[in-house]
């Protein structure tokens, strides 16, 4: 089946990855390795992170419950020590490469997101960012709508308001656990470990020159 839309991850993806300056707070607190993406994985649907993506919980309950989890798994991290971390770099040439898809294909974003009022600026999206947001059709945000990623309903409601068909989407995430349902409905999945490896599978997928 012909691609006809693509539709993509926003941090990780479009931007650097948090993982990163996760390493580097854990390390400069001596904190165990790799205990904020534990903490992150461990119950994954319905833990600390899940709710505060679905707007289910406010900042104070958030960083409560992130401290109780992450304790149980070694140490207590505050959960509001951790928002500061979120915050990516555009990658430019990923940018570039959505510029030229958005000239050829649907575009789609999907992205688990954190309430806008949540923290300042940790939880919105400044001016440069939003003018990458306009240049997707649709834009699904998890605080927005209670659903976050993992969930298959999410990605249906994606290709259901772009009108396509999954097997003809493409669809890019820097988490294996948030490409697995797009794959399962039928999309061509991009695990997104660099911009020139993940730009060169979205070349190989649409048959478009992108880099």
């Amino acid at each position: 089946m012909a691609i006809e839309a693509v539709i993509w991850d926003f941090g990780g993806v479009l931007t650097t990855s948090p993982f990163e300056a996760f390493a580097r707070f854990e390390k400069e607190r001596g904190l165990p390795a790799d205990i904020i993406r534990r903490t992150n994985a461990a119950n994954h649907l319905e833990n600390a992170w899940a709710k505060f993506e679905r707007a289910e919980v406010d900042i104070d309950t958030f960083d409560e419950l992130f401290a109780a989890e992450s304790l149980a798994l070694g140490a207590a991290v505050r959960g509001r020590e951790v928002l500061p971390l979120l915050h990516g770099d555009l990658r430019p040439e990923m940018v570039g490469a959505l510029t030229r898809i958005a000239g050829k294909f649907k575009t789609g974003c999907i992205t688990n997101n954190l309430p806008a009022n949540a923290v300042g600026s940790a939880g919105g999206r400044s001016f440069y960012i939003a003018e990458v947001m306009a240049l997707f059709d649709h834009v699904i945000e998890s605080a927005k709508i209670g659903l976050r990623k993992p969930d298959p309903r999410i990605y249906r409601m994606m290709v259901e308001t772009l009108k396509v068909d999954p097997g003809a989407c493409v669809y890019l995430d820097d988490l294996g656990v948030n490409l697995k349902p797009a794959r399962d409905m039928g999309m061509t999945t991009i695990k997104v470990v660099n911009a020139p490896q993940a730009i060169a599978e979205l070349e190989a997928a649409t048959g478009l020159k992108l880099s």
